[in-house]
């Protein structure tokens, strides 16, 4: 029997759950569904990712202001994936923070994306009449970008650690806390979504440097918080074990001359028996594959996905 598509059929409403990890310093986690967050400056909140729609955005807004009335200065954009940034406008920041590869990114293939994932998870999409448009970062930087939180409150040091989960990942380090935002670059307990990455990189030297934070509070792009240095060491480690598997066995199977479809039977087998289970695995594994595929090809630019090579590259593979 063929596998619903994506995660069409998932449409269970997921709970939410908002921890406080420091004075001022907030994730909202939801099951595996997509994690936000924010920081309170002395008098202006720096919130960090969008959500997929306005309307869902407002319900972690609402969430937020149970616990701080001050108004949103910053949004940052930890990368350009539509379930990040389409809900952007409910924050009526001052400033929109994220990398200039992402702002790039959203002009090469910002429209495709937000199609391709309305079709893969349309149950994030709450009102998708809300959406004004594609989200367009107001401020850009290439490596670092910093912003002073006021008070004893700290600062915030926002930076690109390589390229990863796609070209312009940034992380949001708050050293006062030593809390840290790492977007999709890491995962706690939640499978990998890989289409647009750069997995040797990735692997390598961009988790290096993410570890290197030694930060006490992870944030990753989805899952559970991980809190001190060994679940958050733990965390990265995850996220590496996942990669580093499929680069063996796609690597494998591309060097016999075997076929895509073996490819992904081999890394599904590698992976199911740990991360089987967690969240979106089946849905992100077939776009995973063949990304990295692609990457033992030579294709280094992850090309565009659009709602058609979506549902073609799933019916070679999950079907």
């Amino acid at each position: 029997m063929a596998k619903p598509f994506a995660s069409s059929a998932d449409t269970a409403e997921k709970t939410e759950t908002l921890e406080i990890l420091a004075d001022g310093v907030y994730a909202l986690t939801a099951e595996g569904d997509p994690n936000v967050g924010a920081i309170e400056g002395e008098d202006f909140i720096v919130a960090i990712e969008a959500r997929a729609t306005p309307v869902a955005a407002r319900e972690w807004l609402a969430k937020l202001r149970q616990h701080t009335d001050k108004p949103v200065k910053y949004l940052i954009l930890t990368h350009y994936h539509a379930v990040r940034v389409l809900g952007a406008s409910a924050f009526e920041a001052e400033h929109i923070v994220a990398s200039e590869m992402t702002r790039k990114l959203i002009e090469e293939r910002g429209k495709e994306d937000w199609d391709s994932e309305f079709g893969r998870m349309p149950r994030l999409f709450k009102d998708p009449d809300s959406v004004p448009g594609l989200t367009w970062p107001t401020q850009t930087f290439t490596d670092t970008f910093e912003i002073a939180l006021g008070g004893d409150r700290g600062k915030l040091d926002l930076a690109f650690c390589g390229r990863g989960h796609t070209a312009g990942d940034i992380v949001v380090w708050h050293d006062k806390s030593k809390t840290l935002f790492a977007g999709d670059l890491v995962e706690a307990e939640a499978a990998l979504y890989t289409g647009d990455a750069f997995h040797m990189d990735w692997a390598a030297g961009t988790l290096d440097k993410v570890k290197a934070y030694r930060a006490e509070n992870l944030i990753g792009g989805r899952g559970r918080v991980p809190r001190g240095l060994a679940e958050t060491d733990a965390a990265i480690e995850q996220t590496r074990e996942f990669l580093k598997t499929m680069i063996d066995k796609v690597g494998t199977v591309h060097r016999a001359g075997g076929t895509l479809k073996q490819a992904f039977e081999a890394t599904h087998e590698a992976l199911f028996p740990k991360f089987g289970r967690w969240p979106i695995f089946e849905h992100c594994l077939p776009f995973d594959v063949q990304r990295l595929w692609d990457e033992f090809d030579g294709i280094d630019w992850p090309r565009i996905w659009t709602m058609e090579r979506d549902r073609e590259v799933w019916a070679e593979l999950q079907d």
